[in-house]
């Protein structure tokens, strides 16, 4: 199944000049969201690791069905505030401001290899700060996992050398 014919472009959202790649119409489409969870388990086939890692919050629509399929937990990467115990956190900068981003401090145990999962790779920048997360709690990032790249802003080269990329739809 090709997933472009049903990611949906929205032009100038959310400000005039950019096309917004909708993945909301993949999951009101049984079949669709079968085939991307689907698509992205096979991108992973020979890697090891121990955990997914989902960043809030659309990286939990797919970190948890692929953590059920291949018998892996999930570990929750949220936005600052969110989490109940003790965190680790990183802050890193948007191109029009600050973020921070927060995991359980006991949710990665030192030396867990794990797969950081999102719905798209833009400029990178929330991934290397999930990868700063992972190895600030001992763990090693075993790679990146999207459903949706969009080549032209060279997000990958910002991951480069934090772990493999892989992505199940791009768009250059």
């Amino acid at each position: 199944m090709d997933l472009r014919n049903i990611i949906r472009d929205v032009p100038d959202f959310p400000k005039p000049g950019i096309l917004f790649k909708d993945i909301t119409p993949v999951m009101l489409d049984v079949q669709a969201f079968r085939a991307a969870v689907a698509g992205m388990k096979n991108l992973l086939a020979g890697v090891d690791f121990d955990d997914f890692c989902a960043i809030e919050s659309r990286g939990f629509i797919f970190g948890a069905p692929l953590g059920l399929e291949m018998d892996k937990s999930l570990v929750l990467m949220r936005k600052a505030g969110k989490l109940p115990a003790a965190t680790l956190k990183v802050s890193y900068d948007l191109e029009y401001g600050q973020a921070t981003l927060e995991v359980h401090a006991d949710s990665i145990a030192p030396g867990d290899r794990v797969i950081i999962v999102d719905d798209l790779l833009a400029t990178g920048g929330t991934a290397a700060a999930a990868a700063r997360l992972v190895n600030e709690a001992g763990g090693i990032v075993a790679g990146f996992l999207f459903l949706v790249e969009l080549e032209f802003l060279a997000g990958r080269a910002k991951l480069a050398g934090l772990g493999p990329v892989f992505s199940l739809v791009n768009y250059s």
